[in-house]
């Protein structure tokens, strides 16, 4: 009997599918043009050209935008703010720009509230979670009454210490449902985010609510339409720290699929790190309207404890992504006569001029097609056809603006958009002390293999991979991920105050009940872990950085203090290039995760090549405003152990691989291309 597993990734302009069959061990890819306002259309369509009867998939995972995008578009509810009286205007007071502090330039970031949708509670915990005035549940229950008078779409509750004692929260929501039904969106600031800084964990109850009825309504339709064909897997959902829930409990935590769909490409990294030999990679996702960065470094992936969306700060796990505006669909125009690329893109309608969809402005495709590196016939799999006048004189209503021809033009786009994004590699490796050439570059996403060699080489990295189904690498990522679930623990003390004994008594108990929270996800007691760590600073410093835990016993053993204290210098130097080993240090926070492990997809790989010759043709491609010779050839016409040098161009279903002069390609068993600069091999 045959049986599938699933994922799907939307982005901007296409939708991506794989598929896994568990019978044969095929991997298929696809993709479906993405349907702004009913995105499940897009879904549903892809995944029928794929799978003749959707009854047959029995594990399915899905990387969502909404939340993203209602948060970005501001098109998220109305959301009604509970917070402690006399502090209720900490949310719109925020904290200080501390890194901009001389930033002529600064504007405080636009809260999702409005001052007047804030309304403070009587009732107070003191620091150490003991209550100094009782909840006024009568303010409550007039606040749920204005809630439901006035339209409100959900309601975000944000009390002082909730993270020391969360009583008041708790009761507060039992009031808020009972005027206002149980299926009310209401999001407690202790459980978006049990964590010291009230802004913070008040800014991430905030986002949750404002996105959430969002996201529930898609994943409800979603479930709804995949049950009516059929489908009777539960449908799981990637979260923001790069692990897998079920749809359910995301309807529960919506917050932690804010950026579901970016981080499937970070665990397609890790299962990647596995198969070229290499534990550190610069994970490059370009689609049709951003680009995505990401890492893996010694063979994890860069996961933080906070993250910011246009300014306004959220406290959960997270894979770090940068990410800017440059896709294949960025538009090209002018100003102060300059050329500038993005961040406005043209999305997937009309989509590039060359689409033939009623665009006219020039975009990044656009200037591909027109150097030759883009296939008019098999673009996207076939699904489209290419119109090379529309994007010529797409081309042309800028370059006459600026003095230049179409290739100077069209080279001109993509070095400005290729200069962005390696600019946005820097921000995330450099910035922070890493350095990008000790790394390998990873090329995904629709475009990315179209412009990654260009990216490594003004980086000065020496290899780039482009693995199969490039275009759809996020979505094959998702089906190697686990199940995943984060816990905190605020545990506040001075190095020389720990009591190492309550310190281990505290993780072990998180610990068990996290391990618990896994059996309402299905997963079996075997196939149970959890992994510790500890947020530590120099004592006076407000910022810290994250410790692993060999254990929930660690604390026990002798010198455990000493080791941690090198562990965090260590760490310390690693990042800002200095410490101060010995001086005192502070806990500030325990974190637990739990993984689940879930039934992988196999690693695919290919057959040898039986010789070094393979079907391909020569196409005239321009690289550097000179018409060059190129080898052109299909993905499928590859095997292990062939090699070729540039200028190549390598066309797929999901992506078009371009390899300009001076680099040589390498195929490996796994259909990975290795793409190696020639001349930084020569030198090593």
């Amino acid at each position: 009997m045959t049986s599938y597993r699933v994922s799907m990734d939307i982005g901007g302009t296409f939708t991506d599918i794989v598929t896994f069959n568990e019978s044969t061990g095929e991997f298929r890819a696809t993709k479906a043009s993405t349907t702004p306002g009913h995105l499940s259309t897009g879904v549903l369509g892809g995944l029928e050209s794929i799978i003749d009867d959707l009854a047959d998939i029995d594990f399915i995972v899905h990387g969502t935008t909404q939340g993203l995008n209602a948060f970005l578009e501001r098109r998220g509810v109305r959301v009604l703010l509970l917070a402690t009286d006399g502090v209720q205007d900490v949310y719109h007071i925020a904290r200080g720009p501390r890194m901009r502090l001389y930033d002529a330039q600064y504007r405080k970031p636009e809260p999702l509230v409005e001052r007047k949708d804030v309304i403070g509670i009587p009732g107070r915990f003191q620091y150490d979670g003991s209550e100094l005035v009782p909840l006024d549940e009568d303010a409550v229950r007039a606040a749920a009454i204005r809630a439901k008078d006035e339209g409100y779409g959900a309601v975000a509750v944000g009390y002082l210490f909730s993270y020391r004692n969360p009583a008041h929260e708790l009761r507060t929501r039992e009031i808020l449902r009972e005027v206002l039904g149980e299926d009310f969106t209401v999001s407690l600031s202790h459980e978006a985010a049990k964590e010291w800084r009230e802004y913070e964990r008040t800014s991430s109850a905030v986002i949750e609510a404002y996105t959430g009825p969002v996201v529930r309504s898609y994943l409800v339709d979603l479930e709804e339409k995949l049950t009516a064909r059929g489908v009777d897997a539960p449908l799981h959902i990637m979260q923001s720290s790069g692990g897998v829930l079920t749809a359910k409990s995301a309807r529960e935590r919506p917050l932690q699929t804010l950026l579901s769909g970016p981080v499937g490409g970070a665990i397609g990294g890790e299962a990647l790190t596995k198969i070229v030999g290499n534990d550190n990679l610069i994970g490059v996702d370009m689609g049709g309207t951003s680009f995505d960065v990401s890492l893996v470094v010694n063979g994890v992936p860069d996961v933080s404890t906070e993250a910011t969306l246009e300014g306004l700060p959220m406290l959960m796990s997270i894979v770090n992504i940068h990410t800017i505006g440059a896709g294949g669909g960025s538009v090209a125009w002018v100003e102060a006569g300059g050329l500038r690329v993005g961040p406005r893109s043209a999305g997937a309608q009309p989509g590039p001029a060359c689409y033939g969809r009623g665009g006219t402005e020039p975009t990044v495709t656009d200037a591909n097609f027109v150097l030759g590196r883009v296939d008019a016939e098999n673009f996207a799999g076939g699904q489209m056809r290419l119109d090379h006048a529309a994007a010529v004189s797409a081309i042309e209503s800028v370059g006459e603006q600026l003095g230049f021809d179409v290739v100077q033009m069209a080279e001109g786009i993509c070095n400005v958009a290729n200069s962005q994004m390696a600019q946005a590699i820097r921000t995330i490796t450099i910035s922070r002390g890493i350095e990008p050439r000790d790394f390998s570059l990873v090329a995904f996403g629709g475009a990315g293999p179209m412009h990654a060699v260009f990216l490594a080489k003004e980086l000065g990295i020496r290899e780039t991979i482009v693995p199969r189904f490039p275009g759809a690498f996020s979505a094959w990522g998702m089906l190697q991920g686990d199940i995943r679930r984060d816990f905190t623990e605020p545990y506040y003390f001075l190095d020389e105050d720990i009591d190492s004994t309550d310190m281990s008594r505290v993780l072990r108990r998180v610990e068990t009940e996290a391990l618990a929270s896994l059996e309402s996800e299905g997963i079996p007691a075997a196939d149970r872990y959890a992994e510790h760590s500890v947020d530590v600073r120099y004592l006076g410093q407000e910022y810290f950085l994250t410790v692993p835990l060999e254990n929930a016993d660690e604390p026990l053993q002798e010198g455990f203090l000493d080791a941690l204290g090198a562990r965090f210098a260590k760490a310390y130097e690693a990042r800002y290039g200095h410490s101060t080993l010995g001086a005192p240090i502070e806990i500030v926070t325990l974190r637990t995760r739990v993984v689940g492990r879930l039934e992988s997809a196999n690693t695919f790989t290919i057959g040898q090549a039986d010789g070094p010759e393979f079907d391909h043709e020569v196409r005239k491609v321009i690289f550097d405003g000179q018409e060059v010779d190129t080898v052109v050839t299909e993905r499928d016409a590859l095997r292990a152990g062939h090699v070729f040098t540039g200028p190549a161009i390598v066309i797929e279903a999901t992506a078009t691989t371009v390899v300009p002069p001076g680099f040589s390609v390498t195929v490996d068993e796994h259909g990975s291309l290795i793409i190696t600069n020639l001349e930084i091999e020569s030198e090593a």
